[in-house]
């Protein structure tokens, strides 16, 4: 999947600091799905978030983009991921209005390009600086979400 904020960096943050960023989330324009208790119970499992894009591009579609991707090592490879993104998507037309969900995925990271493809998400040619390695790229993905 593709982060920006490492596991050990988002294990660093309190509770307050968790909170403070889910606060700051809040609102009319975005949707934090978050997946806990699994099957052996662990608190948390993983979350992705979807943010109304700002600004808009106004010769498109309304645009929300999936900007927080995360499922616990544990987790993965049993499905959540797949489960997460549907509810995203849904989320994402559903609860903002959006008909496009953009994402940015790292060029090197064959795996997350792979699920989002699978998922109907294809890339733009648009690409930007990845912010952890400027002299890499992230390559912008987009699906248009079902009516």
């Amino acid at each position: 999947m593709a982060y920006v904020e490492g596991l050990e960096a988002a294990r660093r943050q309190t509770d307050a600091q968790w909170q403070e960023r889910a606060a700051a989330m809040a609102g009319d324009s975005s949707v934090t799905l978050v997946a806990d208790g699994g099957v052996d119970g662990s608190p948390f499992c993983g979350l992705m978030r979807v943010v109304l894009k700002h600004p808009q591009d106004p010769q498109r579609p309304l645009q929300a983009m999936l900007i927080s991707v995360y499922v616990a090592p544990e987790h993965r490879g049993l499905g959540l991921a797949d489960e997460l993104l549907h509810q995203a998507c849904e989320a994402a037309r559903m609860d903002l209005g959006a008909k496009l969900l953009e994402l940015g995925v790292h060029e090197d990271n064959t795996r997350a390009l792979a699920f989002y493809r699978r998922h109907g998400f294809n890339t733009t040619g648009d690409s930007r600086p990845y912010p952890q390695d400027t002299s890499k790229q992230e390559l912008v993905m987009e699906k248009v979400l079902e009516q």
